[in-house]
């Protein structure tokens, strides 16, 4: 299936929200029995990193790789095929940590909150990028 490019904004826009959100919902439900002013601060520190060094960028190069096409392209494409990879391999890592037990939850608790925030405002900017028809 086809959709135009500023399409391809909105896919990304609900992908990353979606995965933002429910990233922070796992991080928010490890969070009771971990309420200290470090772990908050943890989280602030996640949050602040991720969005400067890798998401922000990454919304930067993608929506610039989408505006940049001339017609039509595959609904997927909103993601490079390197970028699939990576979240495959984050989605996995990500899985295996709490599965495993390796990850104790109060690491869960505040990294998962602060990616999940991270990830939902990469969503938002994608959607940001799309209700301003940037591609």
């Amino acid at each position: 299936m086809k959709v135009k490019r500023n399409t391809l904004l909105l896919i990304a826009a609900l992908v990353w929200s979606a995965a933002g959100f429910n990233i922070l919902r796992i991080g928010l439900l490890a969070c009771p029995p971990y309420r200290t002013i470090v772990n908050y601060l943890l989280s602030a520190v996640v949050f602040t990193v991720f969005p400067i060094f890798i998401f922000g960028r990454l919304v930067n190069k993608h929506t610039a790789r989408i505006s940049a096409y001339e017609e039509e392209h595959f609904f997927l494409k909103f993601f490079n095929v390197k970028s699939f990879i990576i979240m495959a391999v984050m989605m996995t890592g990500g899985i295996w940590l709490r599965s495993s037990g390796v990850a104790p939850d109060r690491f869960i608790a505040f990294f998962y909150t602060g990616l999940g925030a991270s990830l939902l405002l990469a969503g938002l900017l994608f959607g940001c990028n799309f209700a301003k028809g940037k591609a």
